[in-house]
């Protein structure tokens, strides 16, 4: 780079759900993306318990929506009381534990430990089963479909005016692979008229 050259480094925005392992293979890659091309990502927490809401739902991801209320909860205390810088640290230890270490069964205990590894007050994890903070968790959560739209999920990617679902993607591509696809998204993201691009998933998340 020449003494006139300078660089400009992009900001990119991530709305996620803790409990979602499609947005934590997402969060993975874009971990990555970091790495190996000039963005920086800023956190946001969304939420499946506010996009389901009023949806006929089978029993069990009815049920499921029930709990998903907690980490989300958790991590917008979190960032209400402590910052944006709070949320990624947060999310990691969550997700750490609820994806690749299998716990979303447990959640009060994956809580209680998150918030140590992350270096927060323990008594955050008592907003998991209060709604004291709810409008500033569905603001966060319509921020996202507002850019997006209202008929996708979690995670919500947004770049230079441009927002996208996803991408859907398992294993988590590393180094160059991770830079080309960030690369692929963000063109056909900020093509006028581009809506989708979708294929059957033959397998689900592949978190090692």
């Amino acid at each position: 780079m020449t003494a006139t050259e300078t660089t400009t480094t992009t900001s990119a925005d991530f709305w996620f759900d803790p409990v979602c392992p499609w947005a934590w293979m997402t969060s993975r890659w874009m971990t990555e993306v970091e790495k190996v091309r000039d963005v920086k990502v800023q956190w946001h927490i969304m939420s499946l318990s506010v996009l389901n809401e009023g949806r006929d739902l089978p029993a069990d991801y009815a049920e499921s929506m029930k709990s998903a209320w907690q980490p989300a909860r958790v991590v917008n205390a979190a960032r209400e009381l402590h910052g944006e810088e709070a949320i990624k640290p947060l999310y990691d230890a969550l997700g750490t534990r609820i994806h690749p270490g299998g716990r979303r069964r447990e959640l009060p205990a994956v809580i209680d430990e998150a918030l140590a590894e992350a270096g927060l007050p323990a008594d955050l994890a008592r907003f998991a089963g209060t709604d004291e903070l709810d409008d500033s968790l569905r603001a966060s959560h319509q921020r996202a479909m507002d850019l997006v739209g209202e008929d996708v999920g979690t995670p919500v990617v947004a770049v230079d005016g441009a927002a996208f679902f996803g991408p859907v993607v398992t294993p988590a591509p590393k180094g160059e692979q991770a830079g080309k696809l960030w690369d692929g998204a963000v063109l056909v993201a900020s093509t006028p008229g581009f809506y989708e691009i979708k294929r059957t998933r033959t397998t689900g998340p592949l978190f090692n």
